[in-house]
């Protein structure tokens, strides 16, 4: 009795995973040679240390692309680890390339985050690309485009087309009043590229580059933004770094034909720059100050 017993316990068990494989084929995609409900794969360096993996549910194995469906993917290195993620995804077995689809998102250790609708993940090297509308957060600052190249850690991106970046700024009020902190924002736009370089603490604004702050407007061909250090140290693979690039604006630089608008006041010059902590504007190379009347003002302000 006990042989049949097992013999029966061995026929269950291949009925049942021949159920499963059966349940799994006709659930698969008629051009698909296989469908398993778990995807992993990793990399590892020299020393044997993994320096990424990926990771995804119901991959269909077709020829030599893997769709998946929640998608993970991690970087891990020195200057910090990096997540990403999306809804779907393709993972082709040949060139190792990524192509994410839909809410996808990277997001890294030092505080910074990109979400777009789809992303081209190029492991070998190490650059993400989209063509679609992007969205990146760091801190106080928003900026956003139309398409967007740049390294997985985002600590250096480029921003292709109509470009807009939000900056909120702190202003503290005079010791001898009660008030609490206050916000303002700067608002920076242009046609683009924009490259933003958090290492060098610097975002380059090119063609037609135009900057509202609390009391002017500045517009100008290309435009450096220079940021502060951050006062507070940041975590960077398990080390405290306090070179990171803060939030706070240092100074805005405006070069080729810049016009500056401060209430009535119009002025214009080759170059001009913005300290932030004096809140003042230097012009140098052939500066003019320009009088408008309201009629007159209006027609400058058209043709910008």
């Amino acid at each position: 009795m006990i042989p049949n017993a097992r013999m029966g316990v061995s026929m269950l068990v291949v009925a049942v995973m021949a159920s499963v494989a059966y349940a799994q084929t006709q659930n698969a995609p008629m051009d698909s040679d296989q469908q398993i409900t778990d995807f992993s794969l990793s990399g590892f360096g020299n020393k044997g240390k993994k320096n990424w993996d990926l990771s995804g549910q119901s991959a269909n194995i077709i020829t030599d692309t893997v769709k998946l469906k929640n998608v993970v993917g991690n970087l891990y290195n020195e200057q910090g680890d990096i997540r990403l993620s999306a809804d779907t995804g393709d993972y082709n077995k040949k060139d190792g390339q990524v192509h994410l689809e839909k809410n996808v998102l990277i997001s890294t250790s030092t505080g910074a985050r990109l979400t777009t609708n789809s992303l081209n993940w190029d492991r070998k090297n190490q650059v993400v690309a989209t063509k679609e509308a992007v969205n990146i957060e760091r801190d106080n600052i928003i900026a956003t485009s139309l398409g967007a190249v740049g390294h997985p850690n985002l600590n250096k991106v480029s921003l292709e087309k109509d470009v807009q970046m939000n900056i909120d700024v702190d202003t503290q009020q005079p010791a001898d009043t009660q008030a609490k902190d206050t916000k303002s924002k700067i608002n920076i736009t242009c046609e683009g590229p924009m490259e933003i370089d958090y290492q060098r603490n610097i975002a380059t604004f090119n063609k037609k580059v135009k900057v509202e702050t609390k009391d002017a407007i500045m517009y100008s061909d290309q435009m450096e933004v220079y940021f502060l250090k951050s006062d507070e140290p940041k975590a960077v693979a398990g080390v405290m770094s306090a070179n990171a690039m803060g939030s706070k604006v240092d100074k805005i630089k405006a070069l080729g034909n810049v016009t500056i608008i401060q209430g009535e006041n119009v002025s214009q010059s080759n170059e001009a720059e913005y300290n932030a902590s004096t809140n003042k504007i230097t012009l140098s190379g052939k500066p003019k100050l320009v009088i408008y009347s309201d009629r007159d003002m209006d027609k400058a302000l058209s043709k910008r």
